[in-house]
């Protein structure tokens, strides 16, 4: 016995010999300027002004602290030495950039700090390798934009933290690939506008927070898109009303928080797709009234502090209602007087009086707050020293929200408070905004002039509005636009010019315009776009030139324009894609040509902008031939393809589109016969609901194009192809049925 243990114990010694030293090393080494815990596999590297990440850092390391450095950059695989972290501590490094594939190799990394940078954009890959990553920290940097996919190699991120960014849109599937996703935090960025399918992909979201934006109507649409919402934040909003026309549907939702924003008015029906809903947080609007709300049929409380409630007999229907639902509230009454402070779930229906009741001190015959022309007294107010508003305008100081909405006015007003930053004039009569007509309003960041019949923008009108973000001038009657008109609001990143009159692109007053993020000139009467249009606008990102009359769109019109990423052609006359305007647009990401009387796609009508496009929309254009070659050059970067409701019969196969996401082939006449059949082989390769069915022949109508095996089976290449294979596979089963027979002999025969 003692000769077997013997050989063991030398064979173990030999074998740990020659890794014993080099594991002490390894255990023992520390960079200078970092502190190694060897025993928890810890290093903290803080505020010792790295320019990199150490290379000695121990490779068993499992938490890395190098908050408070001078990184900057952060290279392609950073961190390779380092398989094992699980905790990565990046936060006030100074990062500006992070490159493709600076993280792979983590691919146990469960926690990734990289808050409190100077990072204003995340390339495609920047986040590869982190499969394992279940929290994300991107608070306090710079990032105006998320591109779809940003996200997709994060399968098991459970939260993910981007507040206090400068975010001002939310596009298309911009959260793409997180499955498992429960916490999305947006607070405290520019957010404007959310696409309808920006939170599509996120099942199992559960609480959202967006509070301290710019959203200026209830994003109901792309709000509905995560239907597991659980708790939604919306406080510190500027849009004034919501109703069910909104379209808010969460049928989990149970705490909803709108608190100090612009609410002025709710309606009934405003929560009626969310039945399950309990909290409903409504604190800081300036709703004087509420209407008894049908739907959330297990609400049970109901925060109304700080509005100014007008307890006359018009609330008794919300009193009553607050007793029979059993939904406890917190508010006051801000009027009349002899309630002014009294608490709305201690009073009773009867304690509320009208004008003209017996009872009714005619004293007490006041407007509610939200008649009156200005906001509900504030501390200000209470010491005698009055904010300025105009008359027939409401000014709310808690929001910096002003507006004359409708008031029937016949020039700009003037005399708001200083520090406002959303102007709402839509609904009035402004044939012209003078020069300098917004004076004293340098902190204004949103501005809306929809719907004032103007048809004209003199020279200098926004001068001094330094500030300003978005300008609505939507559904006037401007023809054009002056040199100088747009002069005195360099920031302007938003121009809303939709259902007016131009006939061309104002070129020349976007001139003034060097942050111009998006233009929108949609349903106008533009009929050409030529060289020089663009000129003005190097930082264009989307550009809406729908329902126009666009007939041609000439070589340069566009480009070259290194920002663009989404195009909107749609509902034009166009005959043929503008293949020479593509040219010099390289991030173009979504082009939308649906609405087009097209007809035909010729070869490499979208090589121009192959390499980056990835939504493609020719719907509705009356397609009925596609070259074998239409879309050469469009590579693996295309993720949808709208090709539904044309006349196509036939369709070449498209084996070069390998990672489509989304094909829609519905609503053609697609014909089921031989010329077919590339088509058919390569749908059934695709894990993809198409939507392509069968015109003919009648014994194949309406079945599935990539079902109808049936309708393709004489077809010669199917049977040749079926031919050959059949008489393979009995020749290899032959083969290796004599291969074993001879081993089997050989076996018995004995050497």
């Amino acid at each position: 016995m003692e000769g077997p243990q013997s050989i063991s114990s030398v064979l173990l010694l030999f074998l740990l010999l020659p890794l014993g030293p080099t594991g002490h090393t390894a255990a023992q080494r520390c960079p200078q300027t970092c502190v190694c815990d060897n025993s928890r596999r810890h290093v903290a590297c803080r505020h010792q002004n790295l320019t990199e990440v150490p290379n000695a850092i121990p490779e068993l390391t499992q938490r890395l602290d190098l908050q408070g450095n001078l990184l900057k950059v952060l290279g392609p695989a950073a961190f390779q030495d380092l398989p094992y972290l699980t905790h990565l501590d990046l936060r006030h490094c100074q990062v500006e950039l992070v490159a493709e594939g600076a993280f792979r190799g983590l691919g146990r990394l469960l926690f990734l700090n990289l808050a409190s940078n100077r990072l204003r954009a995340l390339p495609q890959e920047a986040l590869d390798g982190l499969g394992s990553l279940r929290r994300l920290e991107l608070e306090g940097n710079l990032l105006e934009e998320l591109r779809p996919g940003t996200f997709g190699a994060l399968g098991a991120l459970v939260t993910l933290n981007l507040a206090h960014n400068a975010l001002v849109y939310l596009p298309a599937m911009a959260f793409q690939g997180l499955l498992r996703t429960r916490g999305l935090r947006l607070a405290h960025n520019a957010l404007s506008v959310l696409a309808p399918e920006a939170l599509a992909g996120l099942p199992a979201l559960r609480r959202l927070s967006l509070h301290h934006n710019e959203l200026q109507a209830l994003p109901g649409a792309a709000l509905s898109q995560a239907r597991g919402l659980a708790r939604l934040e919306l406080g510190h909003n500027p849009f004034t009303y919501a109703g069910e026309e909104d379209g808010l549907a969460l049928p989990g939702l149970r705490e909803l928080v709108l608190d100090h924003g612009a609410l002025q008015a709710l309606d009934a029906r405003a929560f009626a797709h969310c039945p399950r809903l309990h909290t409903l947080d409504l604190r800081g609007n300036q709703l004087d009234t509420l209407p008894p709300l049908q739907g959330p049929g297990q609400l049970r409380r109901l925060r109304l502090q700080g509005n100014p409630l007008w307890c006359g007999c018009q609330a008794r229907p919300l009193l009553e209602w607050l007793a029979r639902a059993r939904v406890h509230s917190d508010g006051a009454c801000q009027g009349p007087r002899r309630l002014r402070g009294e608490a709305l779930d201690a009073l009773r229906p009867a304690d509320l009086r009208c004008p003209g009741d017996p009872a009714e001190d005619p004293a007490e015959d006041e407007e509610p707050a939200a008649a009156r022309p200005r906001a509900p007294p504030g501390p200000a107010e209470e010491d005698g020293a009055a904010q300025p508003c105009p008359r027939a305008c409401v000014c709310a100081s808690a929001s910096r929200h002003s507006g004359c909405e409708g008031r029937g006015l016949q020039a700009v007003p003037r005399g708001f408070p200083g520090d406002t930053q959303l102007l709402d004039l839509r609904r009035n009569r402004f044939p012209a905004v003078p020069r300098a007509a917004f004076p004293g309003l340098g902190q204004l960041v949103s501005l809306h002039l929809q719907h004032c019949g103007i048809a004209a923008l003199e020279a200098g009108a926004l001068a001094g509005l330094g500030s300003l973000l978005y300008l609505y001038l939507s559904d006037n009657q401007l023809s054009g636009l002056g040199a100088a008109a747009l002069e005195g609001a360099p920031r302007l990143g938003y121009l809303y010019l939709e259902r007016n009159r131009f006939l061309q692109v104002p070129g020349a007053a976007l001139r003034a315009l060097p942050r111009l993020f998006s233009l929108h000139l949609q349903d106008n009467a533009v009929e050409r776009l030529a060289p020089g249009d663009l000129a003005g606008a190097p930082a264009l990102r989307w550009l809406y030139l729908s329902g126009n009359r666009l007939s041609q769109v000439s070589p340069g019109a566009l480009g070259p324009a290194p920002e663009l990423e989404k195009l909107h052609l749609d509902r034009n006359q166009l005959r043929e894609v503008p293949t020479g305007a593509l040219e010099g647009l390289p991030a173009l990401l979504e082009l939308q040509l649906s609405g087009n009387p097209l007809r035909a796609l010729r070869d490499g009508a979208f090589r121009p902008v192959g390499r980056s496009l990835q939504h493609l929309f020719l719907n509705s254009s009356g397609l009925e031939q596609v070259s074998p070659g239409a879309f050469s050059g469009l590579g693996p970067r295309l993720q949808s393809l709208h090709l539904q409701k044309n006349q196509l019969q036939v369709l070449p196969a498209l084996p070069g589109l390998s990672q489509l996401e989304l094909v829609d082939l519905s609503g053609n006449p697609f014909r089921c016969d031989c010329q077919l059949l590339p088509l058919h082989r390569w749908l059934t390769g695709l894990n993809l609901h198409v939507g392509a069915t069968c015109a003919a022949p009648p014994s194949a109508r309406g079945q599935r194009v990539k079902a109808a095996v049936a309708a393709f089976e004489a077809c010669p290449s199917w049977a040749s192809r079926k031919a050959k294979r059949m008489p393979s596979a009995r020749r290899t089963r032959v083969k290796g049925s004599r291969q074993g027979a001879d081993k089997v002999g050989k076996e018995r025969r004995g050497p």
